[in-house]
């Protein structure tokens, strides 16, 4: 379903066909972490074409762009699309389908480029507002911290933005509706290798050896007790082990065997016991099976924390697009994570969910068969307008 009589953009409608091609292209050649090369290159091109002064080359590959107002100065509003795609192999057969096989965009950042795009572009037309916009392509969002390296290279020194907004397409809800709130709304993200060393010996001879093997299967079953009977059971927290290996052949018990796998919280001090109870957990488990567990924590994204008032304004702005009714005002958290968190840990803001229909059309996230549906895009654009006016007024 689609939200119905919006207050959409005129300029967003008239100029549809023109970011659905943009989109397109921008599905068709994929590029994967801090290899966004093409894809920078055809962002920074359409900025410069709308007038705008760009910079290239932030954390490798990202793209900014800043647009003043013609009322003169006053607040500064950042924000942030995503660029980069997944390691997956399309299987959509469309006419645009990824020209670069084993990469696809199954997380919708195409979307995401277009819909920013398209706002610098219209705002662009006429800056009747008093401020500064900084429209932020941003790579490697999937795995690789691009949000961090922007940061750390002086992202918010060069560009002091007042408040920083992020958007995420969500399938399962309904074109052009939107979620938002203060507070958590995506998981932090952390992951964990557990390696076990026993000593190998011959399969028929398991007495002569320490079976790595078994004391991984013991340190696996016995992680899920650490969410079961040490976290509140009125808080979340996920552990999930997602890889487990070891041995070559039938009858060798090798020497070691690994576990590897995710982690996700929304409170800095769960993070904390979860990274304690996990290390001791493994060591004491291999431990009553004679033998020894090193294990490797890393904590990789915080938690995506949406600042109270710049949400207030959000919610404001998409209002006035799609309606209050509209708008899922307490949205569940997500246990998925955002590399976003790294600038609302750095500049209040906020990060919003757009619907994008129902999944059984465009299946879901990070799956082989995901499409962005191009019905979202003059939601997108006008949004980005409605909070750009709506925060520089505020």
């Amino acid at each position: 379903m689609t939200v119905t009589s919006p207050a959409l953009h005129p300029r967003a409608t008239e100029l549809v066909d023109e970011f659905i091609a943009w989109r397109h292209h921008l599905h068709a050649h994929p590029e994967t972490a801090f290899e966004e090369n093409l894809t920078s290159a055809f962002v920074a091109d359409k900025l410069k074409s709308f007038g705008l002064g760009v910079t290239r080359g932030i954390a490798r590959t990202g793209v900014v762009a800043t647009l003043h107002g013609k009322k003169g100065s006053g607040k500064r509003i950042g924000l942030r699309a995503d660029m980069d795609a997944l390691n997956i192999h399309e299987t959509t057969n469309l006419p645009y389908a990824s020209k670069h096989p084993g990469k696809m965009h199954a997380c919708g950042h195409d979307g995401h480029m277009t819909m920013l795009l398209g706002a610098a572009k219209i705002l662009a037309e006429n800056p009747n507002f008093a401020g500064t916009v900084d429209f932020i392509f941003q790579p490697a969002e999937e795995n690789e911290g691009g949000g961090r390296e922007m940061v750390n290279e002086g992202l918010f020194d060069r560009y002091p933005c007042d408040a920083v907004y992020g958007m995420h397409n969500w399938p399962g809800r309904d074109v052009g509706a939107m979620a938002m709130k203060p507070g958590p709304m995506m998981a932090s993200y952390d992951v964990f290798e557990i390696v076990v060393e026993g000593k190998g010996c011959h399969a028929a001879m398991p007495h002569l050896g320490r079976d790595p093997i078994t004391a991984a299967g013991q340190v696996l079953l016995a992680l899920q007790t650490i969410v079961a009977r040490n976290v509140n059971p009125l808080q979340s927290a996920v552990i999930s082990p997602t890889q487990i290996f070891g041995g070559d052949t039938w009858n060798v018990i090798p020497d070691t065997a690994t576990i590897r796998g995710t982690v996700r919280t929304f409170d800095p001090t769960i993070q904390d016991m979860i990274e304690e109870r996990l290390a001791t957990m493994a060591k004491s488990t291999a431990n009553a099976f004679d033998c020894q567990a090193r294990v490797s924590y890393q904590r990789r994204y915080p938690a995506t924390i949406n600042s109270e008032a710049q949400t207030g304004i959000a919610q404001a702005a998409a209002a006035k697009v799609i309606g209050l009714q509209n708008i899922d005002t307490n949205p569940e958290p997500s246990m998925a994570s955002e590399d976003f968190a790294f600038m609302l840990n750095t500049k209040p803001g906020s990060y919003v969910w757009l619907g994008n229909g129902p999944t059984d059309g465009n299946c879901l996230l990070h799956n082989a068969a995901y499409n962005f549906n191009d019905d979202a895009i003059p939601y997108g654009v006008t949004f980005w307008i409605a909070l750009t006016e709506e925060y520089l007024s505020a």
